[in-house]
């Protein structure tokens, strides 16, 4: 999949902002950003439901969104909200779907018959699908949007109503798909699946603020982000945050994490201003994770427009 110039306007309201994007096949490729970032707007852009103003789409090999309707057929979709069929039953669902995918009846069978085993549907086949707790209705509603093996799967924050458990067993079987050969891009708010993804965009008020690997992102923060131990958090919090360069700090247990807007000096810097005001605190550096690259690319960004103006 490829993306260039990639830009939706409604109106005055510019909702994705020129972004490129180039995702590799099987891989899980992650969209991170905070609500009204673009992330459901570029995906339904990429996947063919809605036009781009501007910018060049090839998904597959087709062009988009001339090509949308041959896409189609070579593609699943996953939203947040469960969209099957409540008042059937799980078995009923899926074949349900199948039929719309004009899948012959022995392949759809035997199709439906591998998601049951596949998904553990099996003493559950008649259930209805209102009945199911979210974690089934998540599983259901993955094994409808594969039931044709699409090669590409759009799933758009799919997890964000279910429980931890239910959430880790979905990412073994978005691994499973990518093992096979399935691209895989999915939009999330949670840094723990984001940190699972092979590749990671971080959108911010649609425009591409960060694009890499996991460990590149993290890498690029290197010496920006520090530990800070302190008897009185709060106190230590609230004069931190006055010094120039630090851009966030968040309370963990006892524990602070800065995060500062270049590397360097820092550390000494924070320990000077915590000792000339008789605050107690160590400073230490410590290793970035994602929840840092999210902050640096977003609220990072803001205080350096805010220092431009």
């Amino acid at each position: 999949m490829r993306a260039r110039g990639l830009t939706k306007k409604f109106g005055s309201l510019t909702a994705v902002d020129h972004v490129d994007l180039t995702v590799a096949k099987a891989h899980v490729y992650g969209f991170l950003g905070p609500n009204g970032s673009g992330k459901t707007t570029t995906i339904r852009m990429l996947c063919g439901l809605l036009a781009p103003t501007a910018g060049d789409i090839e998904v597959l090999g087709l062009r988009i969104p001339d090509q949308s309707e041959a896409l189609l057929r070579r593609i699943g979709y996953m939203t947040q909200k469960f969209s099957l069929f409540e008042d059937l039953s799980v078995r009923e669902n899926l074949e349900f779907l199948a039929a719309v995918q004009d899948m012959p009846k022995a392949k759809a069978a035997q199709r439906i018959d591998e998601l049951v085993q596949r998904y553990h549907f099996e003493d559950r086949q008649k259930q209805l699908a209102g009945t199911m707790s979210g974690g089934q209705k998540q599983r259901l509603a993955l094994a409808g949007a594969v039931i044709h093996e699409p090669e590409l799967l759009f799933l758009d924050e799919p997890t964000s109503a279910v429980d931890p458990e239910s959430r880790r067993d979905f990412w073994e079987k978005l691994f499973e798909l990518a093992d096979a050969g399935t691209t895989i891009l999915v939009s999330t708010h949670y840094m723990d699946e984001a940190e699972r993804c092979h590749r990671l965009a971080i959108l911010d008020r649609g425009t591409l603020v960060a694009d890499g690997t996991p460990a590149e992102l993290t890498g690029e923060l290197a010496g920006r982000t520090l530990l800070v131990s302190a008897p009185q958090p709060r106190l230590a919090q609230a004069l931190l945050l006055q010094q120039p360069g630090v851009i966030s700090v968040a309370q963990i247990g006892n524990t602070l994490r800065v995060l500062t807007s270049a590397n360097g000096d820092a550390a000494p810097r924070l320990r000077a201003a915590l000792a000339s005001a008789d605050v107690q605190g160590e400073v230490e550096p410590v290793h970035a994770n994602l929840e840092d690259v999210f902050v640096a690319a977003t609220r990072g960004r803001e205080a350096a427009e805010d220092r431009a103006a």
